[in-house]
């Protein structure tokens, strides 16, 4: 795809690494309650196929007003040009126009297939307008599907670029194309997210917090292609949860499923011991150490749980766990 028409991935993905990524996670979990439906998880997941291997959200307006997002925003300042750009083209500020993002990652037989198959569902305020005339100016080709306006990113040759769809006023659904058809198929009834059993047990079982993700660890890791040194050392994983709470600092818990209790026992030895090495490494930093300390290790049967909290002045000594270490001369 050309960098035009990615934007509007990159805003997704953008939204989705602050709200994820803040927690030092690479899968976060947790939403506001006025935003669950009796199911339990946001509305948008009804646009969400049942066979998927990740599910998240992001309260996105909360994390940006957060005052964490002003610390790092202080301590890491980023150029602005980017975001310039992608406003311009779209009519989209990222700070104010998006309330929440939804994102899947799908199955290799969930009927989405091609190059990549995520999904994400962005709610706030959109000038479809300006956005179907930036996908049009690159290539991109309108349809009209079950009264949806679907713009399909695909090429000629079959390469498969991003595809986005106006699901309803203020919803905007853009990923590949399969995963973009699935969630407007579903606009008009079907098995989505909603009906996995499975995938809702975890999600009612979230603290309320600021994001959230759901997901099948063995599946994601299968796809990832981990080096065997690594996938063979780790104890079968097949449900990952976790919570995050973002206000001054980030607080969340993350929680696995093993395949038995062997597994899970085996999981909580790893743990320590990576736990015991990394408090032997903090103590000249206590910052560090203070977060070290506060990480709660628990879970029962097959579960697994780790409880976090992360200050907002841990921060301050990132620059400085980062920083390459002067050479000592024997």
């Amino acid at each position: 795809m050309t960098s035009k028409t990615r934007y509007l991935v990159i805003v997704a993905a953008t939204v989705l690494t602050v709200g994820l990524g803040t927690g030092l996670l690479a899968y976060v979990v947790g939403f506001p309650t006025s935003a669950l439906t009796r199911q339990g998880g946001p509305e948008e997941l009804q646009f969400i196929p049942a066979n998927v291997s990740l599910v998240a959200a992001a309260d996105v307006h909360a994390i940006m007003t957060s005052p964490l997002r002003d610390t790092l925003r202080a301590k890491f300042p980023m150029k602005a040009d980017g975001q310039a750009e992608f406003s311009a083209q779209t009519g989209i500020n990222i700070d104010t126009d998006i309330d929440r993002i939804v994102a899947a990652v799908g199955r290799s037989d969930s009927g989405a297939r091609g190059d990549g198959q995520g999904l994400v569902l962005a709610r706030g305020r959109f000038d479809a307008v300006r956005i179907e005339a930036l996908m049009r100016d690159h290539g991109g080709q309108v349809e009209v599907v079950d009264g949806k306006r679907l713009i399909v990113g695909d090429t000629a040759d079959g390469k498969h670029h991003v595809s986005l769809a106006f699901m309803e006023p203020g919803l905007v659904a853009v990923g590949s194309t399969g995963m973009v058809r699935s969630a407007v198929a579903l606009s008009k009834g079907g098995a989505s997210v909603t009906t996995n059993d499975e995938v809702m047990n975890l999600v009612r079982d979230l603290d309320s917090g600021t994001a959230w993700a759901v997901g099948r660890f063995d599946e994601l890791t299968a796809s990832a292609s981990l080096p065997p040194v690594v996938s063979d050392k780790l104890p079968p994983i097949q449900w990952f949860s976790a919570s995050v709470f973002v206000d001054g600092g980030v607080r969340g818990t993350i929680r696995a499923e093993t395949r038995d209790e062997e597994s899970a026992n085996s999981l909580r030895d790893v743990v320590r011991g990576v736990m015991a090495l990394a408090r032997l490494q903090s103590s000249s930093h206590a910052e560090l150490e203070r977060t070290l300390q506060s990480l709660t290790l628990g879970g029962t049967g097959k579960t697994v749980s780790l409880g976090f909290d992360v200050p907002a002045a841990l921060f301050d000594v990132i620059p400085q766990l980062s920083a390459p270490r002067p050479n000592v001369q024997p």
